[in-house]
């Protein structure tokens, strides 16, 4: 598997710098973070230079789709957001489409998809992929919209365009339906990235009750060449936890 390190995520007590060193030494090419706009972006693409790193990823600014009043500032954001994926030479944007607003399921899907539509010129114009990313409701996102990677894949395939794709959180999916590699199976076309983490308690991913040697095992061997993003909150040594990992080896 080809990883990316969420620096967020597994080095939250350290300076955006650090992680990166951290990242290095530990053995990956690949780091990924969340928001942007409160970050030395020229220091994080310099140093990331230094080291021989790549940035696999990055978040969009935080803008509902699911309210159609909010389109207007979420394409500001979405535009915003390409240019610093550009800069930090990023491929994939992942963005979250809101809150259950409380309107009709329909008329939310609506706005998501007609948003998403929107945003398709300034993504395939500078060639920048657009994952969206479904989320739990039960434990870590309460009210949140989208929690289904199937109404989700429905929404990417409604769009017509291969820059809209989705980001299947193998932590997420799990909590909110399972049967993660028949699902990831018979959509892997539409996924742009993964994210992992334990379930129960979002920690090492050797932890809990998935399997991530099956299921890196299955996306060998079905092709995928794309990144397994790394969101966990280390429960131990993170360096000791990185060595260790399921799936280095494949």
């Amino acid at each position: 598997m080809r990883f990316s390190v969420c620096i967020d995520a597994l080095f939250r007590d350290r300076t955006q710098e650090e992680a990166l060193e951290a990242v290095k030494a530990a053995g990956f090419d690949r780091f990924e973070f969340w928001g942007w706009w409160n970050r030395d972006l020229d220091s994080l693409h310099a140093k990331a230079r230094t080291l021989g790193l790549s940035c696999a990823a990055l978040c969009t600014r935080f803008v509902s789709l699911t309210d159609p009043a909010q389109r207007d500032a979420y394409l500001a954001g979405l535009n915003e957001s390409i240019q610093v994926a550009k800069k930090m030479e990023a491929p994939i944007l992942i963005s979250q489409v809101g809150q259950d607003t409380g309107a009709r399921r329909s008329f939310q899907h609506a706005s998501v998809l007609a948003g998403l539509k929107a945003a398709v010129p300034l993504l395939e114009e500078r060639g920048i992929t657009l994952a969206i990313e479904p989320l739990n409701g039960k434990v870590d996102h309460i009210g949140v919209f989208l929690e289904s990677s199937d109404e989700g894949f429905e929404i990417i395939r409604q769009t017509g365009s291969d820059r809209v794709k989705l980001l299947f959180d193998i932590y997420h999916q799990q909590i909110t339906e399972g049967d993660i590699i028949h699902r990831i199976g018979a959509n892997l076309d539409s996924i742009a990235h993964f994210h992992t983490a334990g379930v129960p308690g979002r920690h090492e991913l050797d932890q809990g009750e998935l399997n991530y040697p099956a299921i890196f095992t299955a996306l060998d061997s079905w092709g995928y060449r794309g990144f397994v993003g790394l969101e966990y909150f280390p429960s131990q040594d993170v360096m000791a936890g990185l060595k260790t990992l399921p799936g280095r080896t494949l």
